[in-house]
């Protein structure tokens, strides 16, 4: 994706990962970086290099919403299967499209020719198979009474593969009006048979949902899975030059919902991404377990190898070309279409404007592709386009920004330009492309986004854009203090030990990240501390800088602060009470990011604290009067008192025991002055000693005793 990364440019050109003072530097110089952006006209092979596209010809608009099906005649004739109105059109070799003929139901899922020529089409829901005359009648050829008909196949002998759900069947029609139990040629334990295609061989192939299987039927018409895919369903096969078998698997049903409701947008909406987005963890392109589509192929031994998947992008369309070694893929992901070797390296061949790309074909030497949201035909090459631009993602600076030089690596007719704005997506409000020399500064307006086109001319040399650079400078922004946490007296902080790291490191400004040391500051640990008032506080810096702190306080009646401690590198700082008179007082943290920016631009931001009482002074206590002895026991009076706080508890022993709990005589210890009645047994002659303890709200204790003799 694109990287926000912070650099020193030094004098040999190399950019260097810093935490200090600096520009910034947007690079796209990946596949990932580059595909993010938009392609018109131009591909994007698999090491993120752009080049002009093979040509993209609009032939045809059905004015319908979806093309589920098309199939070419040897005539040269392409026939297009839609939704969901039903229709069937045909385009000529010329490319003259009309409409031929207009079904009961609402959806063409499946289209096949004859082996004299004539056209079959298969309908749901609830639909039948049709056979389709040149004139654009249609007569019922095949009702299986079956909710769905989702794909069709022509056999060697002449005879039609039908595929059905919601039952799962694979029917063999060798007439018009066969009888459905009769045809059956295999009962699966499937719920649909979404694909069909045979080979040169005579062996027919399905794909199913849910399972996810490919199964192969020989002359015996017995079953032989081939492959049990991690995703749901099988939604397209395709025959290599090679005897393989290509299967595209998805892992939303298509079949689950009704075909005008399949999940077409699911992953085309054009949406922009931030130039610092996180990259995703890396992964095995055998761990499938968020993929959204695959496809496979299936090798003559019975081998088969994973040649693409997407966690991101649902595809929908297959075709193997006559030369091999490859396959082309169409998706929902912008209308793209991708041509991926059999070793998985993949090529962006080009992006039509269409939400996905739902069929490809040939007639004759001439690739076509349909598209749905809306359903149109298009011819693609098979010469290149004369000039294709692109244009990246969004640069997100996250604040006003200054942008410096642009540069970047091609050959051929390569012109750049940019526009800049202030709203994340761009629109009218943003300024006008403008054309910028190589190494030379970009002339858009200051502003927080920024995005550049390329644009690709056919010339002597071959157009190839390899990398762009962007340096730039955000606007300062200054840290927030977001809260402040306060302790409860007695609890101090102690730093944990920090990761040990090269002082080097430090003085180069090199990331410590880059040598697998954390960067994540290490909570603090909490230790008793008489008297200890600690706070611990979060803070942020939009620019990503680091932040230094400092700690005030005053007393509440005091106007201005008085510094405590200054340049804290960690969030959190302990105060030693005892330092403190008793009263109540509020402390400030100032958050600053001086360590990273030059003196007079650094900007600091700051967040109080409610009032806190400081109480170093233990509650007085006192005996009133003298002890009353009753029978075997004796009953001592005390009072308490606090001058700085209020009492929350006390405690009475007997002779050193051990301290029991007892309660104020209102039956609550809340006020700065208490008095408490301790009465205790006292069977034996001789001399006790009742001590009492009281606490205040900051843990402080005072005690004193009441002697007697029995």
């Amino acid at each position: 994706m694109n990287r926000i990364i912070f650099v020193f440019l030094v004098a040999t050109g190399v950019a260097i990962n810093v935490l200090a003072v600096g520009p910034s530097v947007w690079s796209v110089n990946s596949r990932a970086d580059v595909m993010r952006g938009d392609a018109h006209g131009v591909s994007i092979d698999d090491s993120g290099n752009i080049t002009l596209a093979p040509k993209l010809s609009e032939v045809f608009k059905t004015e319908q919403p979806y093309i589920w099906s098309s199939v070419a005649d040897t005539s040269g004739n392409i026939y297009l299967g839609t939704g969901s109105d039903g229709k069937i059109f045909v385009v000529s070799s010329l490319g003259k499209g009309s409409l031929l003929s207009d079904l009961a139901e609402l959806n063409v899922t499946a289209l096949a020719i004859g082996k004299s020529g004539e056209l079959f089409a298969a309908t749901s829901p609830d639909g039948k198979v049709y056979q389709i005359d040149r004139t654009g009648k249609a007569t019922v050829y095949f009702d299986p009474k079956q909710k769905y008909i989702w794909s069709l196949a022509l056999m060697s002998d002449g005879s039609l593969a039908v595929g059905t759900g919601e039952n799962g069947r694979i029917y063999r029609v060798r007439s018009a009006n066969a009888n459905p139990d009769a045809s059956i040629l295999y009962d699966t334990s499937e719920t649909n048979i979404i694909s069909l295609a045979t080979d040169k061989a005579g062996n027919l192939y399905a794909g199913t949902d849910p399972g996810g299987f490919v199964l192969r039927f020989g002359s015996d018409a017995k079953p032989f899975a081939l492959l049990d895919s991690t995703l749901r369903e099988v939604h397209q096969l395709a025959m290599g030059a090679d005897g393989s078998v290509y299967a595209l698997a998805i892992g939303e049903s298509a079949a689950a919902a009704k075909p005008s409701e399949t999940p077409s947008s699911t992953a085309s909406e054009n949406k922009t991404v931030s130039a610092n987005s996180p990259e995703p963890p890396a992964k095995s392109r055998y761990d499938l377990t968020s993929a959204k589509s695959a496809v496979y192929r299936i090798l003559p031994d019975g081998g088969n190898d994973l040649v693409w998947a997407s966690p991101t992008v649902i595809a929908f369309s297959l075709f193997a070309p006559p030369a091999g070694n490859r396959v082309l893929i169409g998706t929902g992901d912008k209308g793209r279409i991708l041509d991926v070797s059999n070793d998985g390296r993949e090529t962006l061949a080009l992006q039509t404007d269409a939400n996905q790309v739902s069929t490809m074909g040939t007639t004759g030497n001439q690739l076509f592709a349909t598209s749905s949201n809306q359903g149109t035909i298009y011819k693609i090459g098979p010469d290149n386009v004369a000039e294709g631009s692109y244009e990246s993602s969004v640069l997100d600076a996250k604040a006003t920004a200054t942008w410096g030089r642009i540069w970047w690596r091609s050959s051929g007719g390569i012109q750049i330009e940019t526009r800049s704005g202030n709203t994340q997506k761009p629109d009218e409000t943003w300024s006008a492309w403008l054309p910028v020399g190589a190494n030379a500064q970009v002339a858009s307006p200051r502003s927080r986004y920024l995005q550049w086109r390329a644009v690709l001319r056919n010339g002597p040399a071959v157009a190839r854009l390899n990398e762009v650079n962007v340096a730039f400078q955000p606007r300062n922004i200054a840290p927030e203090v977001l809260n402040i946490q306060v302790l409860p007296t007695n609890v101090g902080l102690v730093a944990n030990p920090s990761p040990q790291m090269d002082p080097n490191i430090a003085q180069t400004g090199l990331d410590p990240a880059v040598f697998g040391i954390p960067t994540v500051s290490v909570a603090p640990r909490r230790v008793f501390q008489r008297a200890a008032t600690s706070l611990q506080w979060t803070a942020e810096d939009r620019n990503g800088d680091k932040l230094a702190y400092d700690v005030l306080y005053k007393e509440v009646s005091e106007a201005t602060f008085r510094p405590l401690r200054e340049n804290l590198d960690e969030n959190f700082f302990t105060i030693d009470g005892q330092t403190l008179a008793d009263g109540r007082y509020i402390f400030k943290i100032v958050a600053k990011d001086t360590p990273s920016n030059p003196t007079g631009l650094a900007l600091s931001g700051e967040r109080i604290t409610d009032p806190i009482d400081v109480d170093n002074t233990p509650p007085s206590v006192s005996v009133q009067g003298q002890p009353a002895i009753a029978g075997n026991s004796v009953r001592v009076t005390f009072t308490a008192s606090d001058k700085a706080s209020y009492l929350t508890k006390a405690e009475f022993s007997v002779n050193s025991g051990e301290w029991q709990t007892v309660y104020a005589d209102d039956g609550i210890s809340d006020s700065p002055s208490e008095t408490y009645t301790v009465q205790v047994p006292a069977t034996a002659a001789g001399e006790y000693v009742i001590t009492l303890r009281a606490f205040d709200v900051n843990g402080n204790s005072g005690n004193a005793p009441a002697v007697f003799r029995k």
